[in-house]
């Protein structure tokens, strides 16, 4: 008490100022509407200019909740497209819920770790067999094709990515008549582009033609973003085309995948299973 007094005491004269100052300028911005108006709009503005720093900072901080939420939406919107069903009816399209039934499920995962620049590059995701992941399921992003499930773990798995030597994903060139099949292929060369073999050069190739997957392998739907063809030329001494492609996603940024699961795979494997070999 003793050393509040003589605070007081010491400072009483800036003490006293600092109490007429603040009545002064109370009184000037209460009962003078130009200063009282700049007054509120100076505090307007903090308080906004706060606001928007709480919302950057929160924002920063669910960011990685957001890009989850986000991958589930993502989800559940694919799984109702009519491209990625199975349609029942065959003849006249009416909007029911008879004509097409589910055949792709998605699940989100996350890349966790990833290399670009080996010959055969692996991505790990941070889902296994505990998520219903399998050996042989196809992996996209929203830009594009990834690769297929290689190896599974309870609660990982390695994903055989478009950047390995042996991926053979089957793909189309898009044109305006007609579809050109082929397989997918990588030479090892740079991540941005990869390469179709198969196609025979007395069709002609219409340059930055999108690529799509063909779908007939059952792993990947028919449809998905592969990238676009940015060259082509004959290959010496044989009837079919050298096709250059700009892969449509960046694989060295690649953090959220899906994981395709075909709900007719096993029908279908088993039905192809019967085909005859051909006598030798």
């Amino acid at each position: 008490m003793r050393n509040l007094i003589a605070f007081l005491q010491r400072f009483r004269i800036f003490l006293v100022f600092a109490i007429l100052q603040i009545l002064a300028l109370s009184w000037y911005v209460t009962y003078l509407s130009f200063p009282r108006n700049q007054f509120l709009t100076t505090n307007n503005n903090i308080a906004i200019k706060v606001l928007e720093w709480e919302h950057d900072l929160t924002k920063h901080f669910n960011l990685s909740k957001n890009n989850t939420d986000l991958q589930w939406e993502n989800v559940y919107w694919r799984k109702r497209q009519p491209q990625f069903m199975y349609q029942l009816s065959r003849g006249k399209v009416k909007i029911n819920d008879t004509i097409y039934e589910q055949q792709y499920a998605y699940i989100p995962a996350e890349v966790i770790n990833s290399s670009v620049n080996r010959r055969n590059n692996y991505f790990t995701l941070n889902v296994g067999s505990a998520q219903g992941i399998k050996r042989g399921m196809g992996v996209f992003c929203q830009q594009g094709v990834v690769g297929i499930i290689h190896y599974v773990s309870q609660h990982y798995s390695l994903v055989k990515t478009v950047l390995t030597k042996d991926i053979n994903i089957d793909v189309s060139i898009h044109m305006k008549k007609t579809d050109l099949p082929g397989l997918l292929k990588w030479d090892g060369r740079d991540p941005r582009y990869g390469m179709i073999t198969g196609i025979n050069n007395d069709l002609r190739i219409k340059k930055w033609s999108k690529v799509e997957t063909r779908g007939g392998s059952g792993i990947f739907p028919k449809g998905l973003p592969v990238g676009k063809v940015s060259f082509t030329e004959p290959i010496e001494g044989q009837a079919l085309w050298k096709v250059e492609i700009r892969f449509s996603a960046d694989y060295r940024r690649l953090q959220r995948v899906y994981i395709i699961k075909n709900l007719h795979l096993a029908e279908q494997t088993a039905l192809e299973d019967r085909i005859p070999e051909d006598d030798e």
